[in-house]
């Protein structure tokens, strides 16, 4: 790098900084913030545990932005101040540092970047994660389970935790269904990414010719809805059946019919969980799963409704990624139109840039 390039490069992040700026409006922040300690100072607002609550989240995520934000703001004048200095003295080993600072410079404003993309009203809500194989038996059954690896490996990098509510094995290999809670900082809004069908093209462990085989399993990540989220589902709009536990649980299992299939009749949307022992507990958290599940649907159709354009119903040969093993390696995501090779490293959880430029270059469309 030169001082040309150098300089170009604090030119087109001071434009970005500003464009967040513009976007955070900290100065928004700093004065909401001054509420909530007016209002945590007054004698009623404790008496209300659910509001309180509420705000206290709010705080948080205000907090959180702020401090983002005047780290990738400050960092962007030191490295402007550094660079003057350097330059006024001539100095080649100062010049050479802010050089070999501008990876870390450019990173710090991409998260900041980030933040302000995750910025939608259920991007920091935990994520409900459900991936399904499609057809193809042992073989997209065994994809389900390299995707849940990915995700799970995904979760753990980042501090999250992970939940299963419900887990069905393949005959053979592999997962014939999973559902996950995922849980921490912007969970929804980093999955929701993930959100449409996975293509996989590799010669197949399953196959003694050694052939190479395409698989496909539809992955669908909807936020965790709050207790503040009026969404109304009757008996009359559900079908609810049980059936045994098939997933780890020791004697427990297939003994009694504890899991829980909810089936939501107008939609057809199908949610189900056998992750405890109690029909009672997995029929609420089913309840919470299809709630969940029907608001991001509503989201989805009033963004398409806004765009103008039909929601199309998700169907294979539409996959939003391929991963090819043979006769090359290479991800291929096709919103973003960039390209991987680190396909070891991205199945072992490294997806954080993968979706990153999804959600770039979602927001650039």
């Amino acid at each position: 790098m030169d001082n040309y390039e150098y300089t170009e490069l604090l030119k087109n992040i001071s434009k970005k900084m500003n464009n967040i700026t513009g976007v955070v409006e900290p100065h928004k922040l700093q004065a909401r913030l001054k509420e909530i300690d007016e209002l945590e100072n007054s004698q009623d607002f404790w008496s209300d545990a659910a509001n309180a609550a509420v705000i206290q989240k709010e705080k948080t995520q205000c907090e959180r932005k702020l401090k983002k934000y005047s780290l990738a703001k400050n960092a962007l004048e030191d490295a402007k101040e550094l660079y003057e200095m350097a330059k006024e003295e001539n100095d080649e080993d100062l010049i050479s540092e802010c050089f070999s600072g501008a990876q870390h410079l450019e990173d710090l404003i991409r998260t900041m970047e980030i933040e302000v993309l995750l910025s939608e009203e259920t991007d920091g809500n935990n994520a409900i994660l459900s991936i399904h194989p499609g057809a193809g038996g042992t073989e997209s059954q065994d994809w389900a389970s390299i995707l849940l690896r990915m995700y799970k490996r995904f979760a753990e990098r980042r501090g999250w935790s992970v939940e299963v509510l419900d887990y069905q094995t393949g005959d053979e290999a592999g997962i014939k269904d999973v559902s996950l809670l995922i849980s921490g900082e912007n969970a929804y809004g980093y999955l929701k990414a993930e959100n449409g069908i996975h293509r996989l093209v590799r010669i197949s462990p399953f196959d003694s010719n050694a052939k190479r085989h395409t698989s496909f399993s539809s992955v669908m990540v909807s936020p965790e809805v709050d207790d503040d989220i009026n969404i109304v589902i009757e008996d009359k709009d559900i079908r609810v059946d049980t059936y045994r536990s098939s997933g780890a649980g020791g004697q427990h299992v297939n003994k009694t019919e504890s899991a829980i299939r909810i089936t939501h009749i107008a939609t057809n949307v199908v949610v189900q969980c056998q992750n405890d022992r109690s029909q009672h507990k997995n029929r609420a958290t089913a309840m919470k799963m299809l709630k969940s599940r029907l608001y991001e649907l509503e989201l989805e159709n009033q963004k398409a409704e806004i765009a103008g354009i039909a929601k199309s119903e998700i169907g294979w040969g539409h996959q939003i990624r391929s991963y090819v093993m043979q006769p090359y390696q290479q991800i291929k995501d096709t919103r973003s139109n960039e390209a991987y090779s680190n396909i070891s490293a991205i199945l072992d959880g490294d997806i954080d840039k993968m979706i990153e430029d999804v959600l770039i270059a979602q927001n650039r469309s």
